[in-house]
């Protein structure tokens, strides 16, 4: 069994006339292309601290399995506004565990995908942790109970986003949180 102890966050962009090769791109921009990436479900590991991406990215090694909870998305129309997202939600509680979301979506601008994706990890967590709250609230009003409440001690976002290529070259765009340890 093996428990994670760091985890840092990375994000990138690739273009190319391949969809392949659009997303090997974007894993070299985010630092990650010479790892075997195995993505995994939402769960932030207890104990599991956030370190520098320069700092996590100087602990691996090519070829190494490593696991990741990653959003990708692509297009190849024109103009089109991409953007992948992951967000984290950690609680205070540190012997507890707390999640991590995937986002990805069409036109969307990096603050408001970066928002979307916090709001899913806190609500998740939020939930566990028996904190009320309406789901249809503003992120900023939840976000202000979840402070209240002193449970949720912790909630960030990595975001990506990209413009289709004018001429059509496939466009991808990933975030993800990769662990370390």
């Amino acid at each position: 069994m093996v428990v994670p102890s760091e985890a840092f966050l990375t994000k990138g962009v690739g273009k190319h006339k391949e969809k392949l090769q659009s997303f090997e791109m974007a894993l070299r921009n985010a630092g990650i292309a010479q790892l075997n990436l195995v993505r995994v479900s939402s769960i932030f590991p207890p104990y599991c601290r956030l370190i520098p991406r320069k700092t996590g990215l100087q602990k691996l090694k090519a070829g190494a399995i490593i696991h990741c909870v990653m959003s990708d998305n692509a297009t190849n129309e024109p103009h089109r506004l991409v953007s992948a997202s992951v967000g984290i939600a950690i609680p205070k509680d540190k012997s507890h565990y707390g999640y991590l979301s995937e986002h990805h979506s069409f036109g969307q601008r990096e603050a408001t995908a970066s928002d979307y994706a916090e709001d899913l990890a806190a609500s998740m967590l939020a939930t566990i942790l028996g904190v009320p709250f309406d789901p249809d609230q503003s992120y900023d009003e939840k976000k202000e109970i979840w402070r209240i409440s002193g449970q949720i001690v912790t909630t960030r976002s990595v975001t990506q986003t990209a413009v289709g290529h004018k001429d059509g070259l496939w466009t991808t765009v990933l975030a993800a949180s990769i662990f370390v340890k």
